[in-house]
């Protein structure tokens, strides 16, 4: 039986506005990447919450970048026997079939998975450690983080220091993957880590020597 139920009503409006505004003011970029395909010059990993809104960010028309979300804006670790394929085939087509030149793993402040994670590996989140929960299964990739910023005999990791350090873990496992390490090797490939805070509206860069440092 489907399920599916009429778009509520305000994003139909919404989409109606973009459509007599933006689209019809840019209507042969949108003819001209619908016949041209997609040429992204870079791959951007990014997390899922609303709150970060990516296009606004960096000014991004449509096909300008390759954008993929999940929660905490996590890079598994190559394993073609393993799981987690939605975000390992997104690099694999980014990479392999269009070339981007660029992946940037953006994450933010006040993330919600991050936050998950701390409480997970701090004992204080058992459902997320059932091995029904798939965000819980998901976080496990950041526990490595979580190991190198937790301080002997600390209460508590602060939220920022693991945010950061996910962005680190991340860019890690980026260069488990054999093509992603080629292409970097080669010089046809450069890798980046940025942190957005939200409330300041301010973007961090890691630099090469593992600070965040503003753009």
């Amino acid at each position: 039986m489907l399920l599916a139920k009429p778009l509520p009503g305000y994003l139909a409006q919404r989409y109606h506005g973009w459509r007599a505004t933006a689209h019809d003011e840019n209507r042969y970029w949108y003819k001209r990447l619908a016949e041209e395909g997609q040429r992204p010059r870079a791959m951007l990993v990014a997390c899922c919450d609303s709150r970060v809104h990516l296009p606004n960010i960096f000014g991004a028309d449509s096909g300008e970048i390759f954008v993929h979300r999940n929660i905490a804006n996590l890079v598994p670790p190559y394993n073609p026997e393993g799981e987690h394929f939605c975000t390992s085939s997104a690099l694999e087509y980014a990479v392999k079939h269009l070339k981007v030149a660029h992946i940037i793993v953006m994450g933010h402040s006040d993330c919600g998975g991050v936050r998950g994670c701390i409480d997970m590996c701090s004992g204080n989140a058992p459902e997320l450690e059932q091995r029904e929960s798939f965000i819980g299964r998901w976080l496990e990739i950041l526990r490595p983080g979580f190991e190198r910023v937790t301080e002997p005999g600390a209460n508590a990791v602060p939220n920022e220091r693991l945010e950061k350090e996910g962005i680190a873990v991340s860019l890690e496992n980026l260069m488990t993957f054999p093509y992603i390490r080629e292409a970097v090797e080669r010089g046809d490939l450069t890798l980046h880590g940025l942190w957005n805070d939200i409330g300041e509206s301010k973007l961090y860069e890691l630099s090469p020597e593992k600070e965040f440092e503003a753009v």
